[in-house]
């Protein structure tokens, strides 16, 4: 599954990513060797320029689903996080889809801020739930929300940060995202031929929802009252939604592989770099320094945060920093992947690092562009790329190097690269 982490290695066998693999809201991904990786319809408690206030705003960041409300005024960014306490006399009701009564409890919580009168209370039944004992074991805090719409409802939380899910009837799997006052037979009469029905798993019944060119996955609750707009993961970490949309035209990328897959079955391990520097790409760093390629997807927050860790080191003159642009969101973020990397693509590969690094995605796409992201996207699918930012480098004894996702150490990961601090 996929959870909305900004903190690196979280626990042990942590790579961070954004997941090619991925079908959510918003666009990157925790993504665990055991394979996990959260799906990201998640809410972020954020403060715009980081000084303790009085109320913590929310942002929903999966696309089409309501804002909730603001949280009880006192919550603060350090403070406990609080759902169902009394709201300002002008803010909007809390949506009926989180139904559990606020405890009082002085005791702490394990690794978090001490639980203070109002706060939610732990998830106790982990052991009976596979899936969310699967979270459990990545170092996730549940936290309990109570039962809607025949479905428990859990907060998983890493530090400050935390998702929504809905736990399936059968305990082997759980949808990522919040619960919509939206029953079955009102989406139905919306969306008419719009909605296709995928089929049941565990209990839910997937629905898939086209809306002009965009689209959205939603699961219906077992009294087919409400729905769900999320992924579902069952509890060894697998994206089953990805599986149900994969046979509708055009719900999933694809692309055809032709000479440059065979690259790779002709030369062995080696040709994953030599595959790579085929691609098209934008470099920063001077020519003569040990050079790492970077394929990354420009809107991927994850390759976005290694590209500004490893600018400085590319500005210093340590390593030349080659960046390749691809699109894998494109399903997550209404296109905007394809439109930034066509952007760069656009742009002398002299300017792409500085496009980027300013996020400028402003620069008309050209055909050459459109050929190049075509091509970029059989490079990755060649290499057999799982996720962004994935590199690529000659290690100082000559031999390939490759990782896939974030470092979690960059002076380290500069220094495997130089072969010296």
């Amino acid at each position: 599954m996929k959870v909305h982490i900004r903190v690196a290695a979280l626990a042990s066998g942590l790579m961070l990513s954004c997941s090619i693999h991925a079908l959510a809201a918003e666009r990157c991904v925790a993504d665990f060797t055991k394979p996990i990786d959260f799906p990201k319809a998640v809410l972020v408690a954020a403060n715009d320029d980081g000084a303790v206030k009085k109320a913590v705003s929310w942002e929903i960041v999966e696309p089409s689903t309501p804002v909730l409300p603001p949280p009880a005024a006192g919550a603060g960014p350090t403070g406990p996080i609080t759902i169902g306490a009394a709201a300002s006399p002008n803010a909007p009701a809390p949506p009926p889809a989180v139904n559990s009564p606020v405890i009082e409890t002085a005791s702490p919580s394990s690794g978090d801020v001490p639980e203070q009168a109002g706060t939610l209370p732990l998830f106790k039944d982990v052991s009976k739930f596979p899936a969310l004992k699967h979270i459990a074991a990545t170092g996730a805090t549940l936290l309990d929300l109570g039962e809607a719409h025949g479905l428990r409802s859990v907060a998983a939380k890493v530090g400050d940060q935390f998702m929504i899910l809905q736990v399936a009837p059968d305990g082997e799997a759980v949808v990522g995202g919040p619960v919509l006052e939206l029953s079955k037979a009102r989406l139905l009469a919306i969306g008419g031929a719009r909605v296709t029905n995928i089929g049941e798993l565990h209990g839910l019944t997937g629905l898939f929802v086209r809306n002009g060119a965009e689209f959205q996955t939603l699961y219906v609750t077992p009294d087919n009252q409400a729905t769900i707009a999320g992924v579902m993961w069952d509890s060894a970490g697998k994206n089953l939604t990805r599986d149900q949309v994969a046979k509708i035209d055009g719900a999933l990328p694809t692309v055809d592989v032709g000479d440059v897959k065979k690259v790779l079955a002709d030369k062995g391990a080696i040709a994953g770099l030599a595959t790579v520097q085929q691609a098209a790409f934008g470099a920063i760093g001077p020519d003569g320094a040990p050079v790492v390629w970077m394929i990354v997807d420009p809107a991927c927050s994850y390759s976005i945060r290694a590209f500004d860790a490893l600018k400085p080191y590319a500005e210093a003159g340590r390593i030349q920093l080659k960046i390749v642009p691809i699109s894998i969101l494109d399903h997550e973020d209404n296109g905007m992947s394809t439109k930034a990397a066509l952007s760069l693509l656009s742009v002398p590969t002299e300017s792409m690092a500085s496009a980027w690094a300013q996020r400028v995605f402003t620069v008309p796409a050209t055909g050459a562009a459109e050929a190049k992201l075509q091509s970029n996207g059989q490079i990755a699918e060649a290499i057999k790329l799982t996720g962004t930012p994935t590199f690529f480098f000659r290690k100082p004894d000559g031999l390939e190097g490759r990782l896939d996702g974030m470092p979690t150490d960059f002076k380290a990961f500069v220094t495997a690269v130089v072969g010296r601090i």
